[in-house]
This record gives structure tokens, sequence and C-alpha cells, in this order.
């Protein structure tokens, strides 16, 4: 008996031990809690929330404290939401810009704080004001589509769907030009500007059908432009002879290509990439060394492979 008394004395220590390791973190004094600031261009992108949803995983599992922003695709909305978390005391700050350009006087603002800045799925124009870049290799996914596209067709006439302030996007369309460059059979019809988003890509291929209907490929920044170009496509009965490239591997397009509709996409990792970013956070703010900049690698997704990557959510 004495020895079953002490055992489970013993156990209860350890398992009151475990508790507090588990939940105390929660319970952190406000004033040693860190305090990590993030604002994407758009929270109207499963992408980004999915990027948010990992580092909140992470951050909240320590005890510290995420404060996130969504612009709303508008710049000065995105230097003001930055200010303001600036002045709420922040550690450390995760940007996905808006304007690649136009972010650069918050980034002014943050290294005169002390504030080192993490910036995702993107780059801006002055990476020395950034501690550290984390992004897909944007550009090498537009060389993916261009090769697919090649390997598909003898010739195309090419529309393509852009958002010019975000440097992702113009990676992205970069590599697919410069792929197909050589090739004079391949030529770009038209481009016109989506913003990224599927309610402004329709429009906008409904405009570039309308000036040249002998487009038959589409080439779109990202996969909700390329669902936006695919309903514009619907609409004048002409998917079935056009193909069509977008850029994350979303679980939307990934059916898609499941069911024969939309050509390709090229799988970006939000969930990696969020984990990635916290890890680099933790590294940034402990003092431990870091890497100034991370290219995550992508791959192509076609009806030969989309079921390695599954239909119902991101990879």
């Amino acid at each position: 008996m004495k020895w079953r008394r002490l055992f489970l004395a013993v156990s209860g220590t350890i398992l009151a031990i475990w508790l507090c390791l588990i939940l105390g973190a929660g319970n952190l004094p406000e004033d040693a809690r860190l305090r990590i600031g993030a604002t994407y261009m758009t929270m109207n992108n499963p992408f980004y929330s999915v990027i948010d949803e990992e580092l909140r995983l992470m951050i909240e599992s320590r005890g510290d404290i995420l404060l996130t922003r969504d612009p709303a695709l508008d710049p000065d909305k995105q230097n003001a939401q930055i200010q303001a978390l600036l002045a709420a005391d922040i550690d450390l700050l995760v940007i996905n810009p808006v304007d690649y350009q136009h972010i650069q006087p918050a980034l002014e603002e943050a290294r005169a704080a002390g504030v080192p800045v993490v910036i995702v799925d993107s780059q801006v124009s002055d990476p020395s004001l950034v501690t550290c870049t984390i992004a897909s290799d944007n550009y090498g996914a537009g060389v993916l589509c261009a090769e697919h596209l090649m390997r598909t067709r003898d010739s195309a006439r090419i529309a393509l769907l852009e958002h010019p302030s975000a440097q992702s996007g113009v990676d992205r369309i970069q590599g697919f030009c410069d792929t197909i460059a050589p090739y004079p059979q391949y030529q770009i019809a038209g481009r016109a500007s989506s913003d990224g988003q599927l309610e402004l890509a329709m429009p906008a291929m409904d405009k570039l059908l309308l000036a040249d209907p002998s487009i038959d490929v589409v080439m779109s920044l990202n996969d909700p432009t390329a669902l936006g170009a695919m309903a514009a496509l619907q609409d004048r009965y002409l998917l079935d002879q056009t193909l069509v490239y977008g850029v994350d591997g979303a679980p939307e397009a990934k059916s898609m290509i499941a069911e024969g509709v939309m050509t390709a996409t090229v799988a970006q990792s939000p969930i990696q990439i969020g984990q990635t970013t916290a890890q680099v956070i933790y590294q940034i703010l402990s003092g431990e060394d870091y890497p100034t900049e991370i290219i995550v690698p992508v791959e192509l997704i076609t009806a030969e492979n989309v079921s390695q990557f599954g239909l119902d959510g991101w990879q």
C-alpha cells in the first residue's frame, strides 16, 4: 500500500506538470506573450486563410498572440494597418503585400521601429528592408505551365490574366512568357488584369474574347482567376476547346482538373508556407540563425496526377 500511495502521488505530480505545460501557455501574463502582426493582400482568397490558420495554430499553441488584418487589395489601407500594428507594440510583422512597391513606406516605418518583417508569397522592391522572404517558386510555376502547353499543342493564341502590382503574379506570368518567347507559334493574343480575383477575371476574360475569339489558351496568375476565366469561356461555349492554366492547387481547381474541365494548375502549399513562416518567426525572435530567403518548390497538377494530391483540401 505504501508503494502504491507513492506511485499515485508521483503520477499525480507528473500529470499536474504535464497539464501546466499544455495549458499554461494560454495563461501567460500579457507582457510575457509575443505579439505577431500579419496582413495579407486579401482574405478573399482561401490560400491566405490557410497560411494564417497555420500561423495561428503554432503561435497560439505557444501562448502568443496573432493579430491578422485584411486590407482587401487596398495598398493604402494595408500601410495604415501596418502603422496601427506597429503602434500596438508587435514584436514581428508578417506581410503579403498588396503592391510590392507601394509597401515601402510601411517597411521603412517597421525598420525604424526595430520590428523585423517576414514577407510571404511574394517579394518587395527593396529586400534590404525585409528580415526574411518566404515564397513559392513563382517564376518556375509559369515555366511549368508553358512547358505543359508546348507538350500539348503545336501552336496557340494565348490570353494572359495578370496582377501587375503583386510580384508573385508578375513572376508567374514572366516565367510563362519567357518560356514560350523563342517559339513564334505561341502568340500572346491579349492580356488583362484581374487582381487575382474570380469576380474580376470573368469580365476581363469576356472582353478579351470579344476582341479576339480565336483565343484558345488562358494563362492565369492564380486559380481564382482561372475559375473566373472558365466561367466566361463557358458562357461563350468555348471552354471545351480552350486550355486553362492556373497557379495554387486550390481544391476547386483540382476538382475541375479531375472532371476534365480545367487543364492544369501548379501546386503551391499554403500549409507548408504557413508552417515554415511560423518556424522562422521564432528563430528570429529567439535570436537563432535564420534564412533570409526560402523558396518553396512547386509542382504541376494535371489529370494524370491530380489524384495524388487529394481533391478535398490544400497540400
